[in-house]
């Protein structure tokens, strides 16, 4: 099936150090790129992530630190990792949870402010977990009859990605060829989540809370009244970059908020002063 595009969808996979979105690093990107016309083109990168590549993380993919010791640092490549996916939304098998965090950190330290507001995701883990509950070798085997070569391979795994999803087009009727529908039917969540590594969410009046934790449920405003030291804890502690940019905005919000409200409380009491001071000057006339 040709899926319906208004703009190209990038279909992303990393292979990285480890699991840890705040501490590990990214050792090769691929991109796989569908434009509305049904054209594809691809990227693919080694990265040096200037640490160490545990044995039991080559073990999986493959790659070793003398396989990336003369490659880029992801600084030093991410205008042009930016300037390949342009407009597109973006994509990936487990994508909304892992990928998609990790590189938006990578992007931040390199300090480069990330605005992903416009973009849509499409996580192909979860629709295939929603219709059949299984991995990506799995699902390619299920829905695309082949066995998947050479997984934990950047490309093959994007490209497996992508050929899944168009299968799973192909598979379910009740599927709608359109990505902003794709984009919300695979989210993890129902909540509608702040960052990406679903720390911080909005509740159904639109505030910010917390999505974890002691506070789960609470919004940052009332923790901020009741346990003043959980934001400067949330700041220090290892918490990706970009759920502490998002948490800075809120409390920023919050603060400029409470002063205009106090600004405003005090403009009344001048006024109800200024008000009583004038009935007595009109009663001793």
């Amino acid at each position: 099936m040709k899926l319906n595009l208004e703009r190209p969808l990038a279909i992303f996979d990393l292979e990285t150090t480890g699991i840890n979105i705040t501490s590990d690093r990214i050792v090769e990107i691929a991109i796989v790129k569908l434009s509305p016309d049904g054209t594809q083109t691809s990227y693919l990168k080694k990265v040096n992530p200037g640490i160490p590549i545990p044995p039991e993380i080559t073990a999986i993919h493959g790659i070793s630190d003398d396989d990336v010791r003369n490659e880029p640092f992801f600084k030093d490549i991410a205008l042009e990792v930016l300037e390949f996916i342009g407009d597109a939304d973006l994509g990936g098998y487990n994508s909304n949870k892992f990928d998609i965090p990790v590189i938006v950190e990578e992007l931040m330290r390199a300090e480069i402010d990330v605005d992903f507001s416009e973009k849509r995701f499409v996580d192909v883990q979860n629709i295939f977990h929603k219709m059949e509950q299984r991995t990506l070798a799995a699902a390619f085997q299920f829905y695309c009859n082949k066995s998947l070569e050479n997984a934990h391979s950047a490309l093959h795994d994007a490209q497996a990605t992508l050929d899944v999803l168009l299968a799973q087009m192909d598979r379910y009727e009740n599927l709608q060829n359109d990505i902003s529908y794709l984009s919300e039917f695979s989210r993890g969540s129902n909540l509608d989540l702040v960052d990406f590594a679903g720390r911080l969410a909005r509740n159904e009046r639109n505030e910010m809370i917390y999505n974890f934790g002691k506070h789960k449920g609470k919004t940052v405003r009332d923790v901020a009244r009741i346990e003043p030291g959980y934001y400067g804890w949330m700041l220090d502690a290892d918490f990706p970059l970009f759920t502490k940019k998002m948490l800075k905005q809120e409390m920023e919000k919050i603060k400029e908020e409470n002063e205009r409200r106090k600004q405003e409380k005090s403009q009344r009491e001048e006024e109800n002063l200024q008000s009583k001071l004038d009935a007595l000057k009109n009663k001793f006339k």
